[in-house]
C-alpha cells in the first residue's frame, strides 16, 4: 500500500484529499456516514465575522455536468464555529482548514487573528466583494490580491495561510504570484467560474441572484490547466480543485503540479466520493509501483510542438 501522506506548509495530511469549502459544512453530517478522520483535511464552510443568512432562494441550479450556486456565504459566524464546531472537528483527527471571508481588509485581519493557532490552516476566500472598492472582488486585480493577503497574513503568527484564487481574472498565474508576494504559504484553485442558467418558460434566470458560481465535473479541464500554469509560476505549494469526481481526476491535478486536492461538488452526488477517491489513489499507486503519492506532484511532461 502506498504512502498517501503529504506535507502542506508544514501540516502533515494523511492523504492529499481535502473536502472543499461550501460542500461539506463542518463535517458532522458526513461523519454519520463514514469516519471523516480518514480524510486529509476539511476546509470549512466559509466563515465571516458575523453570522450571515445568505442570498434569497432559489440559489442553486443544475446544468449538464455542472451546478450553479449563489448561496452567499450563509454561516453561523466565526465565534459560533469556535465555540460549537471547532473542538469536535479537531477531535476527528482530520486537518482543520478554516475558510474565511470578509467585506473589508479589517474583516480579514480580525477573523485571522481569532483563528490563529486554533486551526491547522486558514484558507482565504478572496472572491468576495470589497465594499470599499465599489463591490469589486478582492481577488480580481493582482494589487488587491497582494494587499488582502498581506493584511490577512499580519493576523496569523502561528497558522499557515492558503489563498483561494478566482478563475474569473485576466491571469490566474499573475494573481498567484501576487498572493505569494503578499506572504501566502500556499494557494488553492480554482474557485467557481461565473455563470448563468435561464428558465426559458419564465424568461428569467433560475437563480434569484441572476448569476452564480459554476462547479462540477464540467470545469475540470479548465481547472487542471490553471493549476499547471500556477504551479509553474510560484514556488509555494498549490492545492488543486475543480471537477474532481474520481481518483484519476485527482492524479491529473497532482501531475499538473498540485501537492493536494480539494473535492467539492462530487460530495453532493455521492456522499462517499472522497473515501472512494482515497481508495482509488491507493489502488492506482499500487498498480504503477508508486510508493509515495507525493512523487506524482509536478511530473507532467508537455508534448513537443
Amino acid at each position: 500500500m502506498a504512502n498517501l501522506s503529504v506535507n502542506l506548509c508544514g501540516v502533515t495530511l494523511k492523504n492529499p484529499v481535502i473536502a472543499a469549502s461550501g460542500t461539506f459544512g463542518f463535517g458532522r453530517e458526513f461523519h454519520e456516514l463514514y469516519d471523516i478522520g480518514t480524510l486529509g483535511g476539511v476546509s470549512t464552510k466559509g466563515l465571516t465575522m458575523e453570522a450571515r443568512a445568505g442570498n434569497p432562494t432559489p440559489r442553486i441550479a443544475e446544468s449538464r455536468g455542472v451546478i450553479l450556486n449563489a448561496v452567499g456565504l450563509q454561516n453561523p459566524g466565526v465565534e459560533h464555529f469556535i465555540a460549537c464546531d471547532l473542538e469536535w472537528l479537531r477531535s476527528t483527527g482530520t486537518a482543520v482548514i478554516a475558510n474565511v471571508a470578509g467585506k473589508t481588509l479589517d474583516d480579514y485581519r480580525a477573523i485571522c487573528e481569532k483563528l490563529d493557532g486554533l486551526v491547522d490552516m486558514v484558507e482565504l476566500n478572496i472572491s468576495c466583494p470589497n465594499v470599499k472598492s465599489g463591490g469589486m472582488a478582492f481577488g480580481i486585480k493582482p494589487q488587491s490580491v497582494e494587499e488582502v493577503t498581506k493584511v490577512a497574513k499580519s493576523g496569523l503568527k502561528k497558522t499557515p495561510l492558503m489563498v483561494k484564487l478566482s478563475p474569473n481574472v485576466e491571469s490566474i498565474a499573475t494573481n498567484a504570484l501576487a498572493a505569494q508576494n503578499g506572504g501566502a504559504d500556499c494557494v488553492s484553485l480554482i474557485n467557481t467560474l461565473t455563470g448563468m442558467a435561464i428558465d426559458i418558460e419564465r424568461r428569467r434566470p433560475i437563480i434569484a441572484n441572476n448569476t452564480g458560481g459554476v462547479s462540477g465535473a464540467g470545469v475540470k479541464p479548465i481547472a487542471v490547466r490553471m493549476t499547471y500554469e500556477v504551479s509553474q509560476a510560484v514556488n509555494i505549494p498549490v492545492v488543486g480543485m475543480g471537477g474532481i469526481t474520481r481518483a484519476e481526476d485527482a492524479i491529473e491535478f497532482l501531475m499538473a503540479g498540485a501537492t493536494a486536492v480539494q473535492v467539492g461538488t462530487a460530495n453532493f452526488t455521492d456522499p462517499f466520493a472522497m473515501p472512494k477517491i482515497i481508495d482509488g489513489l491507493n489502488a492506482w499507486c499500487d498498480r504503477h509501483g508508486v510508493q509515495n503519492v507525493s512523487e506524482l506532484t509536478g511530473t507532467l511532461t508537455l508534448n513537443q510542438r
